[in-house]
């Protein structure tokens, strides 16, 4: 049983069935979140690695391009330097830039493809242990389900990690918001496969241009104390706009042209992480994906550590006998690395945080570090990113 539909939900499904078991998702949107909530994310060159382990890595291929390097500025419009969004792989891809509906739409798409059931209207409430073994799960809506595992892929609130653990900690806030969209306009120059990133005085902005001319963006409007999200929720598009418009003002380039240049509705949420979950598992309950490990969003790394995740599980499942004791490896393989990009990825986000005098010496120290940053030698420390490899899973 694998509850939600997201990333790291449907690869679950997917690698699952792939390696000989009979998963069923669990969704509790009518439709995947996932289509609904997020504007657009990046799958890095590891994330596709995971996935082409269960040939799962053709709607990212499809609907995504390329995006590999990010150039970074100041807010007086000075250019500060670029890194690499890691390597380039043998047959010439690289990280891919992609919308979320696409994303999460193609992967439900391939999930139920390939046989895997996913019913939705299905919130979990809670879970019990069966004595015989299993789990009981119960939902909102007076239903129930039992199966020998229950996987919690149900995101950064997660249910099913309460159930594992009532004292698992809750997501840590970042300190600051996300918002982003799509926008058509005219004097916004082509970057190739290439990011845009702005330290502005009061907001991080950044940006690419797809293939067709369209502008993705993004913003993280800072708030030391988190705001309540039924105080976001109720912000009007007009509200948003207007404390994006006095945020990035104050800055040299085109954030302002590109948010007055979005046509859709614009909602601010607040950015969270998880740095560590005591207990991963139960007996035979597990979480995975953000449940398990969210990760900043300025990691870049979220739905490919999600893939990862699901891939690994199927192989402990398959490789070691017992449910208790593939769970036990399955955390043994994964905890180390999750929790390290977790700690690179806060330390990003609270580099977008900084005032002015901390301001003034990142700007003058990021020109330094951004020349060394795509030499061999800093290519290869972060080898630990983006070279991890997952094994095709064998069909059961």
């Amino acid at each position: 049983m694998i509850m939600g539909a997201g990333v790291a939900g449907t690869v679950a499904g997917i690698a699952l069935k792939q390696a000989g078991y009979d998963p069923v998702v669990y969704e509790a949107y009518d439709a995947s979140a996932g289509l609904a909530h997020g504007v657009y994310l990046t799958v890095a060159v590891n994330g596709l690695d995971a996935l082409r382990a269960v040939d799962a890595h053709h709607p990212v291929l499809a609907a995504g391009f390329p995006t590999n390097s990010i150039d970074f500025f100041s807010g007086t419009g000075r250019r500060l330097g670029a890194i690499p969004l890691g390597p380039v792989l043998s047959d010439g891809t690289t990280t891919n830039t992609i919308r979320r509906a696409d994303l999460y739409g193609g992967l439900y798409d391939e999930a139920v493809r390939r046989g895997v059931p996913i019913e939705h209207g299905k919130r979990m409430t809670s879970a019990r242990e069966l004595p015989g073994g299993g789990v009981r799960v119960e939902f909102a809506d007076g239903t129930h389900a039992e199966g020998d595992l229950l996987v919690g892929a149900d995101g950064i609130h997660s249910a099913t990690r309460t159930a594992i653990d009532p004292a698992a900690p809750g997501p840590r806030y970042t300190g600051l918001g996300n918002v982003g969209g799509f926008a058509q306009v005219d004097d916004v120059a082509a970057l190739g496969a290439r990011y845009a990133m702005i330290w502005g005085k009061r907001c991080f902005f950044g940006y690419t241009v797809s293939p067709d001319g369209e502008v993705w963006w993004f913003a993280n409007p800072p708030s030391r104390a988190e705001r309540p999200r039924t105080e976001l929720g109720a912000m009007t598009d007009a509200q948003v706009r207007a404390e994006l418009a006095e945020l990035l003002s104050v800055d040299r380039g085109p954030a302002t042209r590109i948010v007055a240049g979005t046509p859709h509705e614009l909602r601010i949420t607040n950015q969270y992480d998880l740095p560590t979950v005591p207990r991963w598992h139960s007996r035979s309950m597990v979480v995975i994906g953000d449940a398990a490990h969210a990760v900043s969003p300025a990691s870049g790394q979220g739905a490919s550590l999600a893939a990862e995740d699901a891939v690994t599980l199927a192989h402990c499942l398959r490789e070691v006998p017992g449910v208790p004791a593939a769970l036990e490896e399955y955390e043994r393989r994964r905890r180390a690395r999750v929790e390290r990009v977790v700690a690179w990825g806060a330390s990003m986000s609270s580099a977008k945080q900084a005032g002015p005098v901390a301001r003034a010496v990142r700007d003058m120290v990021l020109p330094l570090v951004f020349r060394r940053s795509g030499s061999p030698e800093a290519m290869a420390r972060m080898s630990w990113l983006f070279d991890h490899h997952v094994a095709p899973v064998p069909v059961g």
